[in-house]
C-alpha cells in the first residue's frame, strides 16, 4: 500500500487534492492510504514552500498547485 501526504493549510486547493489522489487511485486499483498533514511543522521537514504538496512514501513528488490526473498516475504506478 502507498503513503501518499497532502501537505498544507487543509485549504480547498488542498483538500481538492487529497479527492482527486484518492479517486485516481481507486480508479487504477491501487490501495492507497491519504494523509492531510496540516501541522506547519512538519510541512517545514519536507522543505517545502509552496502548497498543495504531495508527498508518496516519504519523497515529496509535487508542489505549489493540485497536481493533474495524469501525474498522480505515474506516481502511483
Amino acid at each position: 500500500m502507498k503513503q501518499v501526504k497532502v501537505l498544507g493549510s487543509g485549504c480547498s486547493k488542498c483538500v481538492k487534492t487529497a479527492e482527486i489522489i484518492t479517486k485516481v487511485a481507486s480508479d487504477l486499483g491501487i490501495e492507497v492510504n491519504v494523509i492531510k498533514e496540516t501541522d506547519a511543522e512538519a510541512i517545514m521537514n519536507y522543505g517545502v514552500m509552496s502548497t498543495p504538496a504531495v508527498v508518496v512514501d516519504e519523497q515529496v513528488v509535487y508542489s505549489g498547485s493540485i497536481p493533474a490526473q495524469d501525474a498522480i498516475r505515474g506516481w502511483l504506478s
